[in-house]
């Protein structure tokens, strides 16, 4: 298991939109995150600063290619058109990224 975190930005008039969004997600999309092996995903938001934290673990054993399988799922790509004018990617980032993701510096269980 490998743990994710990433940021973006949220525009603040997307706020409530944004949060709509994620209080009734599409049970497709759902389906389709734990089909591509990712568990205990959760998105935090910091107010009045409209941070976005997401967190997820990953129990697959191709990254990459369960990655492929989510970005290539008709449905998800649907979600994401309608997220992603509510996000504002943070610069810099690295080459391709959306949310920037994140190195872990600490852990404990």
């Amino acid at each position: 298991m490998k743990r994710y975190g990433a940021i973006i930005a949220l525009k603040s008039e997307k706020l409530q939109e944004y949060k709509r969004l994620h209080a009734d997600v599409w049970p497709g999309v759902l389906a389709k995150i734990s089909q591509c092996n990712i568990t205990n995903y959760s998105i935090f938001l910091r107010e009045p600063e409209n941070i976005l934290f997401s967190y997820f673990e990953y129990v697959g054993d191709d990254f990459a290619t369960d990655m492929a399988a989510m970005a290539a799922d008709k449905e998800t790509q649907r979600w994401w058109e309608v997220c992603m004018p509510c996000q504002e990617p943070l610069t810099p980032r690295d080459e391709g990224e959306w949310w920037a993701n994140m190195e872990e510096v600490f852990h404990h269980d």
